[in-house]
């Protein structure tokens, strides 16, 4: 679901508690404060967004901006951008650039700024636009102030307050306002002000939030996600307008009632040639999750993902009329599609809103709001679970919905019993690799191998899209992924994906000159040949940020190999166990005489851990490394 926000690019127009002489200061890099120039590439000097509400229809912003780029990589920063569409006004935007000593170098005026659509070629079609500013930087550091006006009818997805949204920038004053002249009935959530600066003052119909002197924020490996960390606001009203269309919800229940009345309602009809086809194709089936999973095959090989983002489109689904006139639609449309045929069916489903990504990010199951939520998906109620179908996909298996949107809370929309519940959760042991392998050694240290591997859970996801690859990639993807096993040649493939089951299955024969170190009369070489665990987190002295794994798996690997002949083992590292609330590693090595066996196990825990934990865990992982890169001494027997 792609979210028309109205407040994604805003503004401002004065700064009443700022003298002439301050805002001058605020163009000049040397008055940068000292507690902000630390590892920075930007600076926040000024970012004021004002928001006013008029109307049930009728929502103005004035936003200004005044950002010190101090590097390359600070240009990302600037924000010198604002989206409109003809619900959505910009009525005055411009742009000044100063030097470092302060003195204004360039303006741009509104006939200045490049005006292009907001959305790519994936999308069919879209009135989304936006106008940013094309300046290349000569030299750092430069200041640039930015300030627009917007007028809206829109008061459904009123802007979230977010004065920190970059590592490595420093924060000098961040100011939202909100002013609900209407009485809408104002909401809001607070969410990680505690560790900054921030003042507030607010009311039942208005906000007042300041951050000031925040300093830049360096990040950390397996620190959590920023919405975790970062200050945030979440603001919405009760009483709202959306593209026309007038709501009223103060929690997810109510807004539930909105969605499937204002938006859903009516659109679930197909022509009478499908609803037959449907009929027909499950009708021998009694089970209704084996109902489901024929029409979604047939949705998945009969239409196609394109994106729709027009005026309430960008929320409200095309009706499934037209996309099984047409056969293609955006995750709205294909999921509203999808329910449709599956209520000819009779198998009942919901659709549901998810914030969609590789980080799980959860909806605010006490706070509901159009802001919220960028995907749509479907569920289908069983005894014992839902059933989650992301209908977008034409390649995953039924009931198999993986990292994009495990995991986490979402809208569950139903008549009068709208609620939020967590997606599927895929246990870290199920997250599943097994590799085995038949390794021939000659005597020059060559290597020959014949490689079975198998993948589930989520591991399943990493790996099923390797079918659909060109040759080319295949062998690329393969030298990359083993890239300590020097010379590799990739000599044969085959794959086998297992929908039913969801287990990708790999074979793979592989040759690699010189995989062994051959000094004098003895020939070394480390026996986890295809499974090699490098990683090791990042040392930090003074850790900040806790930790978190999102998600655990389970590899297990077993290897035998074929000693070259007229040589003997002389060396076999120790078996290694290491078991830690973080996960277990095992390592074991079987002399047979003539060839050895390697087997091992790595299981990590996902999990959150304080800071004070991140030694004894960057300690884990430097075993499993040390264990994984141990080698064995081969000799020449005389």
């Amino acid at each position: 679901m792609t979210k028309i926000k109205t407040a994604v690019f805003s503004v401002l127009l004065f700064i009443p508690f700022l003298s002439l002489s301050q805002t001058e200061d605020l163009y000049k890099s040397e008055s940068i404060p000292t507690e902000l120039k630390n590892k920075v590439n930007a600076v926040v000097r000024l970012n004021q967004l004002d928001v006013t509400i008029d109307a049930q229809d009728d929502l103005s912003m004035v936003h200004k901006r005044i950002v010190t780029v101090l590097n390359e990589k600070g240009n990302a920063v600037v924000g010198a951008i604002s989206g409109y569409d003809k619900y959505n006004k910009i009525r005055r935007i411009e742009a000044k650039i100063f030097n470092a000593e302060g003195k204004e170098i360039k303006k741009f005026k509104k006939k200045d700024f490049i005006d292009r659509s907001a959305v790519d070629g994936g999308t069919l079609y879209s009135d989304s636009r936006v106008m940013f500013m094309g300046y290349m930087p000569v030299d750092y550091p430069y200041t640039v102030e930015f300030s627009c006006e917007i007028e809206s009818s829109n008061t459904a997805a009123i802007p979230t307050w977010r004065p920190i949204n970059n590592y490595y920038v420093g924060v000098e004053k961040d100011r939202y306002t909100l002013t609900d002249n209407a009485n809408l009935g104002l909401r809001f959530k607070e969410k990680n002000l505690r560790d900054y600066n921030i003042t507030k003052n607010n009311s039942p119909t208005s906000l007042q939030l300041t951050l000031e002197m925040a300093s830049p924020i360096v990040p950390e490996q397996l620190s959590p996600s920023y919405h975790k960390l970062f200050p945030q606001v979440l603001v919405a009203v009760e009483n709202f307008s959306f593209y026309g269309v007038e709501g009223q919800a103060k929690n997810w229940l109510e807004f539930g009632n909105w969605m499937n009345n204002a938006l859903l309602e009516g659109r679930n009809q197909v022509t009478e040639a499908t609803k037959s086809e449907i009929l027909k194709l499950t009708e021998n089936y009694q089970d209704p999750l084996a109902k489901a999973k024929a029409v979604f095959e047939y949705v998945q090989e009969n239409t196609r993902y394109i994106s729709v983002q027009v005026g309430i489109g960008g929320v409200q689904p095309i009706s499934a009329l037209e996309v099984d006139e047409l056969k293609y639609g955006d995750c709205k449309g294909l999921t509203n599609y999808t329910q449709a045929l599956l209520e000819i069916a009779g198998v009942e489903s919901y659709y549901s809103i998810v914030e969609a990504g590789n980080e799980i990010v959860d909806l605010e199951d006490d706070f509901a709001s159009l802001e919220q939520g960028n995907h749509i998906i479907l569920a289908i109620p069983t005894e014992q679970d839902m059933v989650w179908l992301d209908c977008t996909s034409q390649l995953h298996p039924f009931d198999f919905i993986g990292d994009f949107t495990d995991s986490r809370n979402v809208l569950v929309i139903k008549p009068d019993a709208s609620e939020i519940i967590k997606t599927k959760v895929y246990p870290d042991s199920l997250n599943y690799q097994y590799t085995h392998a038949q390794i021939k050694l000659d005597p020059t240290g060559n290597l020959q191998s014949t490689i079975n591997r198998k993948t589930k859970g989520l591991q399943y996801d990493n790996r099923f899209y390797l079918e659909r690859q060109s040759n080319d990639d295949i062998i690329e993807y393969y030298k990359e992924y083993w890239d300590y096993v020097n010379n590799l040649e990739v000599l044969k493939y085959d794959f086998n994906n297992n929908k039913i089951d969801v287990v990708f299955n790999e074979t793979i024969e592989v040759f690699a000159g010189n995989y062994g170190t051959l000094t004098g009369d003895r020939l070394l070489f480390k026996p986890n040949i295809f499974n090699q665990n490098t990683y090791v987190p990042k040392r930090y002295r003074n850790r900040k940020m806790p930790i978190e794994i999102a998600r655990g798996y389970l590899d297990e690997d077993s290897f035998e190999i074929e000693l070259p002949e007229g040589y003997e083992v002389e060396a076999l590292p120790n078996d290694v166990l290491v078991e830690t609330k973080f996960g277990k590693y095992q390592l074991k090595l079987k002399n047979n005489g003539d060839s050895i066996s390697c087997t091992r196990k790595l299981f990590i825990k996902k999990g959150e851990y304080p800071s004070t934990d991140y030694k004894s865990y960057r300690d884990f992982r430097k075993q499993v490394s040390k264990g994984d890169n141990s080698k064995i001494v081969l000799k020449l027997i005389s």
